[in-house]
C-alpha cells in the first residue's frame, strides 16, 4: 500500500465494525487487520481516498478462507452489506 491516506465512509465503517464484532472472538483481530488493509488497498486501486462498501466487500470476498464463506455471507446480510453486486467481480 502506498503512502496516501484513505478515510472511510462513516456508514461503511459502522457496518464493518459491526461485522467484525459479530465474528467469533478468536477471528476478530486477524480478520479486522486483513479486511481493513484490503479495503483500503481496494479504494486506492480505484484511485479513491474514501473506502466504500465495494472495497470492504471485495476485501472480505478475496481474503476470507472458503470454509468461512457461508458465515461471511450471513454476516453481510446481518449488517446490511449488499455483497451480491460485487460477488462475481472479486
Amino acid at each position: 500500500m502506498d503512502n496516501r491516506s484513505v478515510s472511510w465512509d462513516k456508514e461503511v465503517e459502522a457496518k464493518f465494525n459491526l461485522m467484525i464484532n459479530k465474528l467469533p472472538i478468536f477471528h476478530r483481530q486477524m480478520a479486522e487487520r486483513v479486511a481493513k488493509t484490503g479495503a483500503e488497498e481496494n479504494a486506492q486501486k480505484r484511485n479513491s481516498s474514501l473506502v466504500q462498501e465495494e472495497d470492504v466487500v471485495r476485501a472480505f470476498l478475496e481474503e476470507v478462507p472458503k470454509p468461512f464463506y457461508s458465515m461471511m455471507i450471513k454476516l453481510f446480510d446481518e449488517v446490511g452489506f449488499d455483497y451480491k453486486k460485487y460477488q462475481n467481480r472479486a
